[in-house]
């Protein structure tokens, strides 16, 4: 059997091609009705996407919106993850960063 590679081991090139693979086999679980499979594959792809961007671009004590209209304020950051708190909740919570979407009109 053929060793996974961690997507911080990836390039570039491998990680979208394991985002195609990923998004390929989420598609084929969705369409058989294996809807626990799918989100697997779904949560999958997004910590890829996290490895596609830069966390520098992240800043702690920033405000992020999160899709379904949700936003995220960071605490902290480890590796692609982001800790924070979201909607003003107090429960400390870790997201893939390729979920966070700068905020319209915000400044660095």
């Amino acid at each position: 059997m053929e060793q996974q590679k961690r997507f911080s081991q990836m390039s570039e090139y491998e990680l979208r091609q394991e985002i195609a693979r990923l998004n390929e086999k989420a598609k084929k679980a969705e369409q058989m009705g294996m809807s626990s499979e799918f989100a697997v594959y779904e949560r999958r792809v997004l910590i890829a996407k996290a490895y596609l961007l830069d966390p520098e671009d992240f800043k702690p004590g920033k405000s992020y919106e999160i899709e379904g209209g949700s936003t995220f304020e960071i605490s902290y950051l480890n590796g692609y993850f982001a800790w924070g708190y979201r909607d003003d909740t107090t429960s400390l919570e870790g997201i893939p960063i390729s979920l966070l979407i700068k905020v319209e009109g915000e400044v660095e």
